[in-house]
């Protein structure tokens, strides 16, 4: 089955690829092996689909699909399906799932034996491929999807080096939709294809000739560009947050001068991994960090979510999320300002925290004139994107009732897409009752106007703030109850930090400001310089709720679905839709949009936030379809935080596809040859050991590779690919004692720090060296530490789950490590391994196997499981025939010594059997002395001794 073979019956088939660049990647594709990187939204999935399609035609063939999720698994799918129908090809089989969910070993043996294509999980296909399940040789070609994700200890990695090791004439594909990862570190492009076994990449970015000229000719999409102005009120909480994240930025940069912080700048805040570049360069230091640099990292996800929902969010909405977020940051009463986040002593967080509450709600002067008492009135501030949806909508409407004559193949469908499904959620509330106007009393007697008429949302907003004002109210007994508890704890527990702090001068005296502003010195602060919690009192709750009382128009107000929405009781709604007077409103969903595109054709694309990869989705759709005309609004807020990022991704990819253009320019030859091409033997000769006179054994000198029996379940980790990698053989079997099996003596249980912790909290730790020590002599515990992390117990201490860790900072580690040194005192031959990454643990386990003899496979099987047999290689001789935890009971009675339980167990059934025995039974057995002893024990009257 090679890959020489399938071009003939290529002619027959159809395919679905209308463009230019799409077909002439096709025909590289079929011609020799690369790694296609190609720009997000060009369509990846259907080149994939088509490419499949190719091979599966032909009938011969056993394909392998690794890396492939759950939705891509039914694309695949479905558009196999489709073409074989199209195509009317005989010998198509489509695509079969691999997974633990519905297939056993026996079926798997089957599916692979008969041929097809296979999408399989990775940790299945690495042990199938490694037990001789799947022989490697018998297959045509393997395909990788998002190859991105295939560094050297990933089980990507690992099985493609398996199948290249056996299989020469296979071919094999790599797919990925992100340059990001292959634009870091040193020579990402020639290292990631290095993993790959690849040597050819092919890049095709947006700005690739071929794919300009495709989506650039005649048959462009109509687009409407919107810049929606945002409101002053946004205006200046995005302004606000900008300067909360700027600040907090550099405090992070002062704290932590050793680090490289290029990146760490306001214009890198706003992309999305951010989070994840600042922990990538923390994460090794995180145990020497201050507290102070961890609360601020957290503070940035918040503040970054902050600048999302000022714009997703409604305003009563936001101004909820602020209260909780508040909430969430305020310290304990009394607390000293070292313990609160750094950004909510700034002027700015007093502006975010005021505008957002007066965006809502505003408090204004009685009229009479001997009150002093505000009162709060309903402001209720829309989102100026929901009018100029509405706008949009409005024109819609004309153009369909003006040019009916005027149709093509796209329906008359609107399809609105935003970013999440909240957003439309609240889309579809603004929709469906923008033209309820709940009129107050005193209004109904006035003229027509005009204005009235208008799209408003004030039947939407004025029931969220009924709603927010009830959860307020909850809310603010909620947080007087915690308030008390909290007072109560403070006054019977002693803070060191409190202690200084009385003896230091007054934390608002004396206080250095800069920049010249009086950050915390206003009234409306606490002692400590931080903000208060604001709570409405009753009679001004009761005031806006008499407001906002639900007026007639809006009880007569049902919640009738205009749209299909996975609610209950859909039966009841379950009806076909008129495609030309649709509204559908969807959230971008990656690849999935272009199903979308193709099953709804719409004539009209609203884009309420932007998105560059739908964007392309759109420019790939008309231009494959000449009968489909398009029309699409682009709507943005000029000047925001939406915009910048927007723009700052579209620069990014450009940047990324630069890189990578450039070294694979400069790009030497990747080298593809694997060490198991070596003669054997050379292989011989090398594992010969020359110091026989300082005490080696000349019976290690063999030919045949080191063997390694490994738990099914630890291919979980990357110690198995980085085995395989030393050119050990790697055997998959479901172990019931230990993790890795090095040889007949030696039985290693491996655990992650986060695994040790739990497996301390539940005890399994405590019988699994129990049964080691049953059937091995030298158990063995290995401690694997992340290589991306700090080489300490520290970072964990806080997950111990220690009730002494809330009092003092290394107590956490201090509970760990005494669990351990326990464990030594229980256990005192197990000898602890401490490894400071998978690679570390490689070579050591390639030491522990210099003068060992191989593992025998059935014996490790074997091992702990009650069938009755001895097992060699037990420390307690016959003992592994037997149940532990009688003998565990048995080992407490006076008069059983370890010298004498073997003769005990080995002529009595039971522990029964043994109470009920006479002395001279028992003397026979034990002695004497240790027979009077146990038959005392065992006659003892408990309720005479009462």
């Amino acid at each position: 089955m090679s890959s020489a073979s399938t071009p003939q019956p290529v002619q027959p088939v159809k395919l679905s690829l209308p463009l230019v660049y799409q077909q002439k990647l096709f025909e590289e594709l079929r011609k020799e092996d690369e790694l296609v990187v190609l720009a997000r939204g060009l369509g990846l999935m259907r080149l994939i689909t088509n490419l499949l399609h190719s091979y599966d035609a032909a009938g011969n063939n056993l394909i392998v699909i690794v890396n492939a999720e759950d939705r891509e698994n039914a694309w695949i799918g479905e558009a196999l399906a489709e073409h074989a129908a199209i195509s009317m090809s005989p010998k198509a089989r489509g695509l079969a799932v691999v997974n633990t969910d519905y297939t056993s070993v026996g079926a798997r043996e089957k599916m692979y034996a008969g041929g097809g294509i296979f999408s399989v999980t990775s940790r299945i296909l690495v042990v199938d491929m490694l037990t001789g399940l799947l022989n490697p040789e018998t297959i045509t070609g393997m395909l990788v999807l998002h190859a991105d994700k295939a560094v050297a200890t990933s089980l990507e990695a690992f099985i493609i080096r398996i199948y290249r090791q056996k299989n020469k004439v296979g071919f094999l594909k790599a797919f990925s939709d992100n340059p990001d990862p292959f634009t870091t570190g040193f020579s990402p492009l020639a290292t990631m294809m290095r993993n790959l076994f690849l040597r050819k990449a092919s890049l095709w970015p947006r700005f690739h000739v071929h794919v300009a000229q495709a989506l650039e000719g005649k048959k462009k999409a109509e687009v409407i560009e919107l810049e929606v102005p945002m409101t002053n009120a946004m205006r200046e909480i995005q302004v606000a947050i900008m300067e909360c994240v700027e600040v907090s930025i550099h405090e992070l940069k002062k704290g932590n001068t050793g680090l490289e912080m290029e990146d760490w700048n306001l214009d890198s805040a706003l992309l999305k991994n951010f989070d994840v570049l600042v922990r990538r360069q923390l994460d090794p230091n995180w145990h020497r960090v201050s507290w102070k640099t961890k609360q601020i990292v957290g503070d940035l996800t918040v503040l970054r979510g902050m600048l999302h929902s000022v714009l997703a969010l409604d305003a009563v909405s936001f101004l909820q999320q602020l209260d909780t977020i508040h909430a969430a940051h305020s310290p304990p009463p009394g607390s000293t300002r070292q313990t609160q986040s750094p950004w909510l002593f700034l002027d700015a967080a007093q502006t975010i925290f005021d505008t957002a509450k007066k965006r809502v709600y505003a408090s204004t002067q009685k009229a009479k004139a001997d009150s002093s008492i505000d009162s709060l009135q309903p402001v209720l501030e829309e989102q100026p994107k929901w009018s100029v949806l509405a706008d949009v909508l409005e024109e819609i409407d004309r153009d369909l009732f003006f040019e009916q004559q005027a149709r093509d193949d796209s329906n008359g469908t609107i399809l609105i897409m935003c970013s999440d499904t909240n957003t439309c959620r609240q889309l579809r509330d603004y929709l469906q009752t923008m033209h309820v106007k709940p009129r107050t009393a005193k209004r109904i007697e006035e003229v027509y106007d005009p204005e009235e008429d208008k799209p408003s949302a004030a039947y939407m907003m004025r029931k969220k703030l009924r709603n927010y004002l009830k959860w307020k109210r909850e809310f603010a007994q909620v947080s007087a109850t915690l308030f008390a508890e909290n007072q109560k704890a403070l006054s019977g527990a002693v803070d060191p930090r409190l202690a200084q702090s009385k003896s230091r001068a007054p934390s608002n005296k004396r206080r250095r400001v800069r920049g010249g502003g009086a950050v915390g010195s206003g009234s409306s602060r606490l002692e400590n310089g931080s903000i208060p919690q604001y709570f409405e009192k009753p009679n001004e709750v009761a005031e806006l709720m008499g407001q906002i009382d639900i007026t007639e128009a809006e009880a007569n107000q049902k919640d009738d679905l205009v749209m299909a929405d996975p609610l209950e009781d859909m039966d009841d709604y379950y009806q076909l839709y008129d495609m030309q007077d649709l509204v559908v409103i969807h959230a971008y969903d990656g690849d999935q949009d272009e199903h979308v595109l193709e099953e709804v054709k719409p004539k009209y694309i609203i884009m309420y936030e932007p998105d560059a990869s739908f964007i392309r989705r759109v420019e790939v759709y008309r231009s494959s379809h000449n009968d489909r005309n398009v029309r699409v609004y682009f709507l943005y807020y000029g000047g925001s935080v939406e915009e910048q990022r927007y723009l700052s991704t579209v620069r990014r990819e450009k940047d990324n596809f630069t890189k990578l253009i450039k070294e694979r320019a400069s790009m030497s030859l990747v080298m593809t040859v694997d060490s198991s091409t070596e003669d054997p033997q050379e292989a011989f000769l090398r594992t010969i050991n020359t110091r026989i006179a300082g005490g080696g054994k000349l019976s290690t000198a063999t030919a045949e590779p080191p063997r390694v029996v490994v738990d099914v379940r630890e291919f979980r980790s990357s110690l198995p690919s980085l085995l395989h990698g030393r050119s050990m053989v790697i055997v998959p079997c479901m172990l019931t004692v230990g993790d890795y099996i090095l040889s007949p003596n030696i039985c290693i249980e491996r655990k992650s720090v986060s695994d040790l912790i739990s497996s301390f909290s539940n005890g399994r730790l405590y019988s699994q060296c129990e049964t080691m020590f049953q059937h091995y002599q030298n158990p063995m515990l290995l401690i694997e530490f992340d290589q991306n992390k700090s080489f300490t117990l520290e970072p964990f201490a806080d997950l111990s789950g220690s009730i002494s860790s809330l009092h003092s900072a290394n107590a956490g580690e201090k509970d760990l490590q005494s669990k351990i040194v326990l464990l030594t005192l229980a256990f005192p031959k197990l000898r602890i391994i401490w490894s400071s990454s998978p690679y570390e643990t490689a070579e050591i386990f390639e030491r522990l196997k210099s003068q060992e003899k191989e593992p025998d496979p059935i014996a490790a099987v074997r091992a702990g499981l009650n069938d009755g047999d001895d097992v060699e290689g037990s420390q307690q001789g016959q003992g592994a025939a037997f149940n532990p935890e009688p003998g565990e009971m048995l080992a407490a009675v006076p008069g059983v010594t370890p010298k004498n339980i073997g003769n005990i167990t080995a002529k009595m059934e039971n522990i029964k059997e043994v109470a009920n025995a006479t002395v001279e039974e028992l003397s026979a057995l034990v002695g004497k002395e240790a027979g009077r002893q146990i038959e005392r024990f065992f006659g003892r009257d408990l309720l005479e001794d009462s």
